[in-house]
């Protein structure tokens, strides 16, 4: 089990991460559409919208791992089961508080364009200038931290405190 800290105003929160998927892309598009039951131009259209992040060789082709699967198939329950639409959906994960995830500077946030906008998840950015600009959003413990189902809705109480 693996942790992070958050940092919201004076107030620190520790999340626990649960890692039960293995993060080694080893599938290519093909076989992972086929696991999931999905064809080929769902899960790039997923892509394209910024729902997920396929690890590329450097031939350009995709490889998805057991975390990637794990997340399609929560994109999946939410998309079938739950009535949201993909823009809904990007919409809500732009709201995540990555700069209180990663603890960005003042200075950062004001030239963060995922900071400032509500669009899209922070991952889909182009960013310049600022603490994520040499990370690999694949790697972020952004958007790893919201790859699970299960505890979605769980890390989301951890990070916004109720109201007193």
């Amino acid at each position: 089990m693996a942790g992070l800290l958050l940092m919201i105003g004076n107030n620190i929160y520790a999340i626990k991460v649960l890692q039960q998927f293995s993060t080694q892309p080893v599938y290519t598009i093909s076989t992972a559409a086929r696991l999931l039951g999905v064809s080929i131009p769902t899960l790039r259209m997923y892509e394209n919208e910024g729902l997920i992040i396929p690890f590329k060789k450097s031939s350009h082709h995709r490889l998805y791992s057991e975390l990637d699967l794990e997340r399609i198939r929560c994109l999946r329950k939410v998309i079938n089961g739950g009535k949201m639409g993909i823009e809904s959906i990007r919409r809500m994960l732009a709201l995540i508080p990555c700069w209180a995830i990663i603890r960005c500077s003042e200075i950062d946030r004001k030239k963060c364009e995922a900071f400032n906008s509500y669009e899209r998840p922070c991952w889909m950015y182009n960013h310049k200038n600022n603490i994520c600009s040499n990370r690999d959003c694949r790697e972020c413990e952004v958007y790893n931290s919201f790859s699970d189902c299960s505890s979605l809705k769980e890390k989301l109480k951890e990070l916004i405190p109720p109201l007193q």
